[in-house]
């Protein structure tokens, strides 16, 4: 794929539902293209649909809005090469820069600049086998990792990980995000206050704020 260019799905501004700067205003840069098929995937939309656009174009809409926060998305955005011009010109125009990325996909070509935000795939996803591991090396102080939990199976397998491979020190926050529809959130945060997890109970905010398959928001 041309480098230069990116099939993008959406650019949108909104507010953050997830990670440690939910509830903040956020332009989004939504990627097509994803090579997970995690069971209760929100953005199947973003598995092809989408316009091809040069790295300037994305980077001139996104500034468009005024916002300084910016999070790159997908499906999986690690997949397009012309990522990595991206969220460079964006961090060098006084953005802060996020990118939510899956487990499965390599991080260590990102811009140290930029925030990523890991989501380590549960058993119940059925793509847990694709965790890749190493990409643990390449987190920092500014990181989150996310778990996307359905039942205690998959709160039991996190709360393995995040002890065994001591994520608290590894990174600035380690969410829980219940599935939506599926796990009751009273229950993942009784979990979490049992055992003293060093995590944060995560609620997707834009789900309670609009109707959850609501587009561009």
């Amino acid at each position: 794929m041309d480098c230069a260019r990116l099939q993008i799905n959406e650019i949108f501004y909104s507010i953050q539902g997830e990670s440690t700067h939910a509830g903040r205003p956020c332009v989004f840069v939504r990627l097509t293209g994803c090579n997970l098929r995690c069971r209760w995937c929100d953005t199947e939309y973003a598995f092809n649909e989408g316009e091809r656009m040069t790295v300037a174009e994305v980077a001139r809409k996104a500034a468009a809005f005024g916002c300084d926060l910016v999070e790159i998305t997908g499906g999986e955005p690690l997949l397009q090469a012309g990522i990595y011009p991206l969220i460079e010109m964006l961090l060098d125009l006084g953005n802060t820069v996020m990118i939510e990325t899956s487990g499965a996909s390599e991080v260590s070509r990102l811009d140290p600049r930029v925030i990523k935000i890991m989501d380590l795939k549960c058993p119940q996803s059925g793509e847990s086998e694709r965790n890749l591991w190493t990409n643990l090396d390449h987190l920092g102080a500014s990181d989150e990792i996310k778990f996307v939990v359905a039942d205690r199976e998959d709160y039991e397998w996190a709360r393995g990980v995040i002890q065994d491979r001591k994520l608290a020190a590894r990174v600035n926050a380690i969410l829980l995000s219940p599935v939506f529809g599926r796990m009751d959130a009273a229950t993942l945060a009784r979990w979490i206050l049992e055992d003293h997890l060093p995590a944060r109970l995560q609620l997707q905010m834009h789900k309670h704020i609009w109707p959850p398959d609501t587009r561009g928001v």
